[in-house]
Order: structure tokens, then C-alpha cells, then sequence
């Protein structure tokens, strides 16, 4: 049995933690590992609403705050899902001593070579507006500017999100789905990730074979543009792949705790 991993889990903007990782958290305790599922600022059960969470700092707050608690020699994966992405790469910046290896799953993964709202920038402006279908999204900077927060439609997510996903897991992702912000501005600052301590931990990436929220193509640009240390491709995974391929996602995150002593 491979020695106790310590598996900390950060969800996508709007979504839930316990309702989307919840068979995937009991598969990796009953292997022995630890778990930590963390909603970020205006996600899950994070009382903050969108408005009130006005910059980076507020949104990660409570990631930073459990990985500032850790002593050493504890560490523990990442794995960031969606938008979650982009938490995961600013925290292991923040805190890279902390960090064992930084999972990204049908993520956004920036390099540290731009900043990392240049990656969320170019998914946008290639992702039509009649893409997002039924969303709500909000452009408080005026229309010529890009938006600034969104809440998932039910249609997009019933089409696109969850689209190989059993039917309640979708309806339940709706109601429980919340409004956050992209927070762009304070994201396409320079500096905010680097070779010495974002660059130098592990990235592993997992790949959905039929995502259409974050298409496999947009997907193999970031890891061919910075290539992680392992490409995992799921086959017939929609975006919430621990949802609709949850066994093949445990099975990938345990082959990777088995990377390290």
C-alpha cells in the first residue's frame, strides 16, 4: 500500500465540493489517504458572496489559509479542477514547500512565463457568448470589455458541463451552483507565478476526452505550451470527470500518490 498521501481538493468557480468529489474523497480515505476539500471565496458552502469578494487575496483565502496551518515536513497534492486551475498554480507559488505535486484536472494550467489571466483571456475570446447558452454573465466594465463574473444556466450545464453525467448529479450542480467572479485584471499582473517556485513542483495533468466546457484541443495547448511531468487522457469524460468517469480519476490520482515515498 502506498504511504499516506495528503490529497487537498479545490473546485472550479460556482460549483460545489462536496457534491461533485464526494465518491471520489471516500475511495482515496478507504486507500488511506487524507482529505481536505477547500471552497474558495463564492463557492460551495464559503458563506462570501460574489460582491463581497472583491480581489485574489479574498477568493484564496481559504486555501492559503489551511496551506499557511501545514508544519513541516507536511505536504500535500493539489488538484485543481476548471477554474480551480488557476488557484492551485497562484497557491504553489505562494507556498511551493508546501506543495508535493499540483494536479490539474480539466484545468486551466498556466505557465509562468504570462500571466495567468492571459490564459483565461484567450479561452475567452475563442469561446463565443452563445457558447455559455443560459448563463448569466455580467460585464460591469461595459460590453467591450471582458466579463466579469458568471453563473452557470442550467442548459449549459445539463449540454455541456455535466452532458455524460447521471441526470440528478446536473440538477443538483444547478441549484447548488453560484455566481464568482473572473477576477481578469488582478490575474494579467506580471509576476504572479515563476520558474523557482511555481515551475519547480510537479504538474500532472488529466485530460476529458469529451469535454466541452474546456475542449480537449484548448487542453493539449497548455500542456504541449508547458509540459507537466505526466498527461493523463480519461476516455469519454465530460468536464466533471470525477462525476462521469470517477473510477478512472481515483485510479489516476492513486497512481500518483504512488510517485512519492
Amino acid at each position: 500500500m502506498a504511504k499516506r498521501k495528503h490529497f487537498v481538493f479545490v473546485e472550479a468557480a460556482c460549483f460545489d465540493m462536496e457534491l461533485h468529489w464526494l465518491h471520489v474523497r471516500m475511495e482515496l480515505r478507504s486507500a488511506g489517504h487524507g482529505v481536505t476539500c477547500i471552497d474558495l471565496g463564492t463557492t460551495g458552502f464559503n458563506t462570501k458572496k460574489w460582491d463581497e469578494v472583491l480581489n485574489l487575496s479574498e477568493f484564496l483565502q481559504p486555501l492559503t489559509g489551511f496551506l499557511r496551518s501545514l508544519r513541516p515536513p507536511q505536504k500535500v497534492i493539489l488538484v485543481g479542477h476548471s477554474y480551480g486551475g488557476l488557484s492551485i498554480s497562484l497557491v504553489t507559488e505562494k507556498y511551493p514547500e508546501k506543495v508535493l505535486a499540483a494536479v490539474f484536472v480539466s484545468a486551466f494550467m498556466p505557465n509562468h512565463r504570462t500571466p495567468p489571466g492571459f490564459l483565461l483571456q484567450d479561452y475567452l475570446d475563442r469561446t463565443p457568448r452563445q457558447s455559455f447558452m443560459d448563463s448569466q454573465i455580467k460585464y460591469d466594465n461595459g460590453s467591450e470589455k471582458p466579463p466579469t463574473s458568471i453563473r452557470f444556466g442550467y442548459e449549459y450545464l445539463r449540454t455541456k458541463a455535466y452532458k455524460n453525467c447521471p441526470l440528478h448529479t446536473y440538477v443538483s450542480g444547478f441549484w447548488t451552483a453560484r455566481t464568482t467572479r473572473f477576477l481578469l485584471e488582478e490575474l494579467s499582473q506580471e509576476n504572479l507565478l515563476t520558474k523557482d517556485r511555481y515551475g519547480a513542483v510537479d504538474r500532472y495533468y488529466v485530460m476529458s476526452e469529451d469535454d466541452d466546457v474546456i475542449k480537449p484541443d484548448f487542453q493539449r495547448e497548455m500542456v504541449e505550451n508547458y509540459p507537466p511531468q505526466q498527461v493523463v487522457m480519461i476516455r469519454g469524460a465530460d468536464h466533471m470527470v470525477m462525476l462521469s468517469k470517477a473510477a478512472e480519476l481515483i485510479k489516476t490520482l492513486k497512481d500518483i500518490a504512488l510517485k512519492y515515498k
